[in-house]
């Protein structure tokens, strides 16, 4: 944008706009005033939720709302002593609330620590101020390596700036006075000072930030849309099951009012899976923080589940397979320079070169860390890196030396010399050539032939822990898929020192037509020359191809192309945005980190289906017992108090436990199904015993409390069939979690058994007791095995093992079926 079209743009702001001095900036009052108008560079806000808005969250919520209709007709019918279930109730809720909100205030610990700052100019005094805190028209210093923090004009000074992390392109460009800055974009050579000129939301990297937020803000993981959906389907039945159990005690069993309300909510409460979801949110929470202590961020907390199902894996190459600084890797000596007989060593006539010239861009840095012995001679002139010639030179008494790309310093020659050096570029090096000059050099012009003198090859090295954590990824079944800018070849020959799989099969994708993408991204592992379109297409590509993919960038050109993958992860020394736009951040940049994020989003749902498997057991059985109450036009077996005794010993207390304990296993087929394998032996078994128990009272016209309390005696025992089975196999550790809980419903059932309305039984209820315990445990094991062998028989004919949802298993099964 020219200076009059900005001008233009400014006159249609509301907002006053400055235009202070660069050696003064804005004085106090203005910044104040800034602020006062919201004229903030305040970045796109967080996903995360206030305190206030976790405590409405988890105490408003609609079981929450059912449990105290409840408490109030239990209070209306004055018993109090089946209110027990109100305790776990509200301990539920104050968990959830404290746990969330120290997650949350760890991961905002983590963001103010890592805030990006920047010096400005304001009363005529430089400052420190956190990107969050700049104010419209600042005045900022930028210099080499600094990020551009805002949209912003050079007011005076000169830069280069590196826009690859917006556009895609790595070429430098020089900006001069009046020229814009993009927000984003790296300085990498020269001093500026800026006028910031668009912040907060109006600058272009907040608004690529909007729209990517835009588009994952409904994202969910399978986890919690599976549980979403459960929660919703026992909300909808829970009123008309309990409305019809209420009327047909009052009117067909001539119950009680007590009795009445006492026998529909003992169904209620035990057709509520209450802790399950606070469960699944603690769990989340727990690993976000675990993840915060190791330098990984979560922006999502539900991501550590998707990033555990990932099947395909995209990645760039620099920042991830290697490095993000350039290193010397070594100087290959011309044959102009051996023909020549040099007497100095090559190095040393680099040393030299390096010494005079400043360190203000990441080629020269990489030079002067390598070339350190120096004969001493003194530079009579210097021509710096231009982004356009792309070479620099110096001029020494007796000699002069240029430094740059050999199409630019050899020009004319350049096909006769490319022989010494092209093996090298094709092996993924970048080659400078560093000759002699044969005269003095004060222009960014080469007007006379330069002798190559020795070819430097730099390189981003591969991280040391590349290749085993590649290797890692390959062993758990995870395909990788590297994504560059740059030459195919390049990249190619990189992947395969990482010890990347199949990093020979590579293309450039700037040949590809549209119609030939579908193809490439399934067959080739590396992709070059991607435009930053295509990386959006690709994964796209890729999710309708049926595969869990996640990706890694760190530019604003990657976040349109990260949030569509299923997760997105940035590294921390990319660009602001994308950290910000993104799921997972890696705060210290380092991807071997990936394997632990993975160890976790594995602890965390293999642990809450094993944990949910027991929650669901009782819901099953509850609900089922329900409808054949009313088949049986009977009351109800069991009472609330009765409910809260297994709930808490035989799946709170063991599911949350477990909940803590290492699990690596891959994470196989859908949520759902896995876990209503585990839990329907259990709830049929119940149904199955107690029904019985029920119908043998009614034929041997049993007390009502006898079978209550056997009832009860019997849902314990096939509570520990049911932890005894997902436990499998066992370690110390779940052996004392059951043992544990063992104890507790001891403790509980006689110490407490006027509490949980267990009294003693007759003779003939003792008989019928031993006889269901025995039947209840054959009954089981049959279930269990049925259960399994349908669930791996489903599994291995679908051939959709980690993408199984409840409408394509209907159309196998209907399929099978015609």
């Amino acid at each position: 944008m020219d200076k009059s079209k900005r001008q233009q743009n400014e006159q249609t702001v509301k907002t006053a706009r400055y235009h202070p001095d660069y050696q003064t900036g804005l004085s106090h009052a203005m910044v104040e005033s800034r602020f006062a108008e919201g004229a903030v560079n305040q970045t796109v806000d967080s996903d995360f939720k206030t305190n206030r808005q976790i405590i409405i969250d988890n105490t408003f919520t609609y079981f929450n709302l059912i449990f105290l209709v409840l408490a109030v007709l239990l209070v209306v019918v004055d018993s109090f002593k089946n209110l027990t279930f109100l305790p776990v109730v509200i301990a539920n809720t104050v968990i959830g609330i404290v746990q969330e909100i120290h997650a949350k205030k760890v991961l905002n610990n983590l963001s103010v620590m890592n805030a990006a700052t920047v010096t400005t100019i304001r009363n005529g005094e430089e400052k420190t101020t956190p990107f969050e805190e700049l104010v419209l028209d600042d005045i900022v210093i930028l210099k080499t390596d600094d990020q551009i923090p805002a949209d912003a004009v050079v007011v005076k000074g000169q830069v280069q700036v590196n826009e690859s992390l917006l556009t895609g392109e790595s070429d430098e460009i020089t900006k001069k006075e009046n020229d814009d800055l993009l927000s984003g974009s790296f300085i990498v050579a020269g001093k500026c000072y800026a006028r910031l000129d668009k912040v907060g939301n109006d600058a272009y990297i907040s608004k690529l930030t909007l729209k990517a937020k835009a588009m994952g803000h409904d994202e969910q993981s399978k986890m919690i849309k599976s549980l979403n959906k459960l929660i919703k389907w026992v909300g909808i039945i829970i009123i008309p099951v309990g409305l019809i159990l209420f009327f047909q005690n009052i009117l067909l069993n001539h119950e009680s009012l007590e009795n009445s309300v006492i026998s529909m909510e003992a169904a209620l409460i035990g057709m509520i899976p209450e802790g399950l979801y606070l469960l699944t949110t603690i769990a989340l929470a727990l690993s976000a923080t675990r993840l915060a202590r190791r330098q990984v961020m979560l922006h999502d907390m539900k991501s550590v589940e998707t990033l555990a199902r990932v099947n395909v894996l995209c990645l760039d190459k620099t920042g991830t397979i290697t490095e993000n600084e350039m290193a010397v890797q070594k100087v290959i000596p011309a044959a102009g320079y051996q023909e020549k007989g040099q007497v100095v060593p090559i190095e040393t006539l680099i040393g030299d070169f390096a010494a005079a010239m400043p360190g203000d861009n990441a080629t020269m840095k990489a030079i002067k860390h390598y070339f350190t012995k120096t004969s001493g001679r003194q530079a009579q002139s210097k021509v710096p890196f231009s982004s356009v010639q792309k070479f620099s030179g110096v001029s020494f008494a007796d000699q002069t030396y240029v430094l740059g790309a050999p199409e630019m310093v050899l020009r004319a020659k350049f096909d006769s010399y490319q022989p010494e050096f092209i093996n090298y570029t094709q092996k993924g090096y970048r080659v400078l050539v560093f000759g002699e000059y044969p005269k003095e050099l004060l222009k960014p012009v080469l007007t006379a032939e330069v002798r190559p003198l020795g070819y430097i090859l730099i390189a981003n090295p591969v991280r040391k822990e590349a290749r085993k954590t590649f290797a890692y990824f390959e062993k758990q079944g995870v395909a990788l898929k590297v994504i560059s800018g740059d030459n195919p070849l390049t990249v190619s020959h990189v992947a395969t020192e990482a010890g990347i799989a199949a990093a020979d099969r590579y293309i450039d994708a700037s040949r590809l037509t549209p119609e030939q993408y579908p193809a490439a991204v399934k067959n080739y592992t590396i992709f070059g020359r991607v435009r930053p379109e295509q990386k959006k297409q690709f994964i796209q590509l890729l999710k309708k191809q049926g595969s869990t993919v996640a990706m890694t960038g760190d530019g604003v050109n990657d976040i349109l192309a990260m949030k569509e993958a299923d997760c997105s992860i940035a590294m921390a020394s990319g660009n602001s945005a994308a950290m910000q736009a993104s799921q997972v951040v890696l705060l210290d940049s380092d991807f071997s980190k990936m394997p632990e994020v993975v160890f976790e989003g594995r602890r965390v749902v293999n642990n809450i289906e094993r944990s949910a498997g027991l929650f669901l057991v009782k819901n099953i059985f509850s609900l089922l017992m329900a409808v054949l109450a009313m088949l049986l036009t009977v009351s109800y077996p069991l009472q609330p108090t009765q409910i809260t005794l297994i709930s808490a010993f035989t799946i709170g207390l063991p599911s949350f436990l477990l909940a803590l304990e290492d699990n690596r296993k891959r994470i196989r087929g859908n949520f759902i199904i896995n876990i209503l394998s585990r839990s329907i032996p259990g709830g049929i078994t119940d149904l199955l015993v107690v029904g019985a128990l029920v119908i043998c009272g009614i034929i041997l016209d049993l007390h009502k409390a006898d079978v209550s309390t056997a009832a009860t005696m019997l849902l314990i025992a096939v509570g520990f069939m049911v932890l005894f089975k997902i436990s499998q196999p066992l370690n110390k550790f779940r052996v004392g979690v059951i043992a544990a809980s063992f104890v507790c419903t001891v403790v509980a059932a006689l110490l407490f058994n006027n509490l949980f309305s267990l009294t003693a039984i007759s003779p003939i209820s003792i008989l019928l007791l031993i006889i269901l315990f025995f039947a209840a445990d054959s009954v089981f094991r049959y279930l269990t095995k049925a259960v399994e062998r349908a669930r791996e028989a489903l599994l291995q004919r679908s051939g959709q093992e980690h993408h199984l949802s409840f409408k394509e298993i209907w159309q196998y099964l209907k399929k099978k079926k015609a």
